[in-house]
């Protein structure tokens, strides 16, 4: 089995005020991206784009992902983070992934333009205030625990400035080249429904909501290779890249067009695209990089 368990108590954390700053830039950032076009990031032909797997609060991948991505000195790469939140790694199984999404928030602030992040299920849950049980626990009522660990008095300011961030999130991403990223799919019997509209605007809280669009895209699972050729002839998609269903080995590939990747454990992994050349979907598999390899 895999080891996930990323935090460490000693990593270093962020005042409350600093925790603050960089939530409430970081969601102003996102909402004024100008790769942003309604809920949808668009990207050219011209740099490397890094897309990561949910990664649930998995510091030490995170740590690995920045010395990878090396942004200081490379203004041409670019790297999707999805689904920071929850998890039961910190010391007395505390939920401590408040401490990743303050660090990716930071980051976002220090390379804005560099740095996105998209919607996922859990963290639209935490939005919502919908409850998710892991393991016999409310991993919301859990990551508020690890907020007040953290915080203390200051922990509805915190929670306030987590909220702001979780609402500006777009939902999916879309080289130029035909690569669709997103956190899901909607479930294959609700592909068909799918509003992609959604995809041109701000997702309204009905979007958000069981029954919406916007829910749908976070939640899916149990992808068939027709259903997806189906989606992707739909959305005039080549190859999608998505997290969301664990994968003990890292990764997976659904047929012709869909890989699934994970970064939330030892055998995580991460996607590196070159953003001038299409790929069939073997090619860009064959890109997939593990955080164990990166030194």
């Amino acid at each position: 089995m895999p080891d996930r368990h990323g935090p460490s108590p000693a990593i270093p954390v962020a005042s409350a005020d600093a925790a603050c700053r960089a939530l409430h830039e970081a969601a102003e950032l996102n909402l004024e991206d100008p790769n942003r076009r309604g809920s949808l990031l668009e990207f050219g032909s011209a740099g490397q784009l890094v897309m990561t797997g949910d990664m649930h609060g998995h510091v030490a991948n995170f740590d690995k992902l920045q010395r990878y991505c090396k942004l200081e000195s490379n203004r041409g790469r670019f790297v999707i983070l999805h689904e920071l939140i929850h998890n039961g790694d910190g010391p007395e199984n505390l939920d401590l992934s408040i401490d990743l999404l303050v660090r990716a928030a930071e980051w976002k602030a220090a390379f804005p333009d560099n740095v996105f992040f998209l919607q996922s299920n859990h963290e639209l849950a935490q939005l919502r205030g919908q409850e998710i049980t892991k393991g016999g626990r409310s991993v919301i009522q859990e990551f508020e625990r690890g907020v007040a660990y953290r915080y203390g008095a200051r922990t509805p300011q915190v929670l306030e400035g987590v909220r702001q961030y979780l609402a500006s999130l777009p939902l999916a991403a879309r080289t130029a080249s035909g690569v669709f990223l997103a956190h899901s799919l909607p479930d294959p019997f609700q592909m068909e429904a799918f509003e992609t509209g959604v995809l041109d605007r701000e997702p309204t809280a009905l979007d958000l909501a069981p029954g919406g669009s916007a829910y749908a895209l976070v939640w899916g699972r149990f992808h068939r290779p027709e259903d997806v050729e189906r989606f992707a002839r739909r959305l005039n998609v080549e190859i999608f890249v998505i997290g969301h269903t664990p994968q003990e080995n890292g990764y997976a590939i659904i047929g012709d067009r869909l890989i699934i990747v994970a970064s939330d454990h030892s055998h995580g992994v991460f996607l590196p695209i070159d953003l001038s050349r299409r790929y069939t979907v073997e090619q860009l598999a064959a890109n997939i990089r593990r955080f164990v390899s990166v030194e």
